[in-house]
């Protein structure tokens, strides 16, 4: 599957492989959140390069999948950026 970073219009952002797609409907598995970033300048910058900065990043635990719905923006993830945002430690509070 392909992986894909997803900008939503209220829920935020998220990355993960691209289950379906309908609409503005998209189906992600093994997703993450990406609650804050540093070391991107912008989510073209993140999806394509991954982030210099990934101990100042805010990414919960993956889900093994969601559905979000109001999808505004689906970028494709490099294989590059997918190793930097995996190694992200997961945050929590």
């Amino acid at each position: 599957m392909k992986t894909v970073m997803v900008r939503t219009y209220s829920a935020g952002v998220f990355y993960g492989q691209l289950k379906s797609r309908k609409g503005k409907e998209v189906v992600l598995t093994n997703a993450r959140r990406v609650w804050y970033w540093s070391g991107a300048a912008s989510l073209s910058q993140l999806a394509t390069e991954g982030t210099k900065k990934p101990t100042e990043c805010k990414f919960p635990v993956k889900v093994a999948e969601i559905t979000l719905t109001e999808a505004i923006e689906i970028l494709a993830v490099t294989p590059a950026a997918l190793k930097s945002l995996d190694g992200v430690p997961v945050w929590s509070a």
